[in-house]
C-alpha cells in the first residue's frame, strides 16, 4: 500500500486570491478526502519565488513568474493523504487552461497559463523542496481525521 501520509504543496496564487476561489480550491481538496495539515497567507519574497521555481531558472517566462508571483498574496497548503500528488495534479488540470479539462480547477477558472489560479508539486521531491520553502517542520500538524476508516480500504494513522 502507498504511504497514506504522502504530503503535496499547493498554492492558491495571487490571482486566485484575488478572484476569492481560496474556498473553493479547498473544498475540491477535501471532498477527495485529503486532509489539510498546514495553511497560511503570503506575500511571496522573490528570493523564495526563486527557490521555489528553480526548474524554471533560465527559461523566456522565468522573469515574469517571479515578478508576478511577488506582486500579491497567495494561500500556501500542505495537503496529506494516500496519492495526494498525483491525485492532487489531476484535480488542479493541465497548466495551460486551454488543455485544462471542465471539472478541474483550471479547466474551470483559469483565464491564461500566467494566471492559471493554483500550483501544485509534481513529485515527492519537488513536493517536499516547496514544502521545506513555505513551512517550518513545526507548521505541519499531525492529527486523526474523524470517519478516515471511510476513505481508503486500510488506513493506518
Amino acid at each position: 500500500m502507498a504511504n497514506t501520509r504522502e504530503h503535496t504543496f499547493i498554492m492558491v496564487k495571487h490571482d486566485g486570491v484575488q478572484r476569492g476561489l481560496i474556498g473553493e480550491i479547498i473544498r475540491r481538496f477535501e471532498n477527495r478526502g485529503f486532509k489539510l495539515v498546514a495553511i497560511k497567507s503570503i506575500q511571496a519574497t522573490r528570493a523564495q519565488l526563486e527557490v521555489h521555481y528553480e526548474d524554471h531558472k533560465g527559461k523566456n517566462y522565468f522573469e515574469s513568474l517571479l515578478g508576478y508571483g511577488s506582486s500579491g498574496p497567495a494561500i500556501a497548503m500542505v495537503w496529506e493523504g494516500h496519492g495526494v500528488i498525483t491525485a492532487g495534479r489531476s484535480i488542479l488540470g493541465a497548466t495551460d487552461p486551454i488543455k485544462a479539462q471542465p471539472g478541474t480547477i483550471r479547466g474551470d477558472y483559469a483565464t491564461a497559463i500566467g494566471r492559471n489560479v493554483v500550483h501544485g508539486s509534481d513529485s515527492e521531491k519537488a513536493a517536499k523542496r516547496e514544502i521545506d520553502v513555505w513551512f517550518k517542520p513545526e507548521e505541519i500538524l499531525t492529527w486523526h481525521r474523524a470517519g478516515a476508516q471511510h476513505l481508503h480500504d486500510k488506513y493506518n494513522e
